[in-house]
């Protein structure tokens, strides 16, 4: 994976860390770079319809590995026990990527991006001082006046703050060289 990245996006449930990266996505693909994303989940990822030929080929035939190769995208389904390390899934998968944006993780040791709204909580979960909160590389916010010392902080409402956070972003996500 010469010269790729990685960077995770963060927030509790409902903050917005799924449209945040969608956008910083479209925005590394407007500059011309390869993106790839990995989604943690806890629970079971169920995209298939039960009884179709590859939900057969996975469910009943027991395979390892069922690719479902279609005209506009293909779909992955692989037995695997449960890796919570997105370089290592990255570093496996997603090799050709330029930038790899992970959403959740927040326990992983990777270069992190906040999405906190006072809405959904009275405190983000950067807390400086802490060993963790080296890894934070800006903590975006609707709260007004929000301002902190010691973690960049990057308002919704500031102009160009998505050009600023992808720059950033950029700058900062960990080198997925061994």
């Amino acid at each position: 994976m010469a010269g790729a990245r990685i960077i995770a996006i963060v927030g509790r449930k409902g903050a917005g860390k799924t449209s945040l990266m969608v956008a910083l996505s479209a925005e590394f693909v407007r500059r011309g770079k390869r993106v790839m994303t990995i989604k943690h989940s806890h629970h079971s990822a169920d995209v298939d319809t039960r009884n179709s030929d590859t939900w057969r080929h996975y469910h009943e035939g027991r395979a390892e590995r069922v690719l479902l190769a279609a005209p506009d995208g293909r779909v992955l389904f692989e037995r695997a026990p449960d890796v919570y390390d997105p370089v290592a899934l990255a570093r496996e998968y997603l090799s050709t990527a330029d930038i790899v944006l992970v959403e959740g993780f927040k326990a992983a040791p990777i270069p992190r991006i906040e999405v906190w709204r006072r809405g959904i909580s009275p405190t983000p979960l950067y807390e400086a001082g802490t060993p963790e909160a080296s890894r934070w590389v800006a903590l975006v916010t609707d709260v007004d006046g929000f301002r902190s010392e010691e973690v960049r902080v990057i308002h919704f409402r500031d102009t160009m703050w998505l050009h600023l956070l992808a720059s950033l972003a950029w700058d900062e996500a960990l080198p997925l060289d061994p």
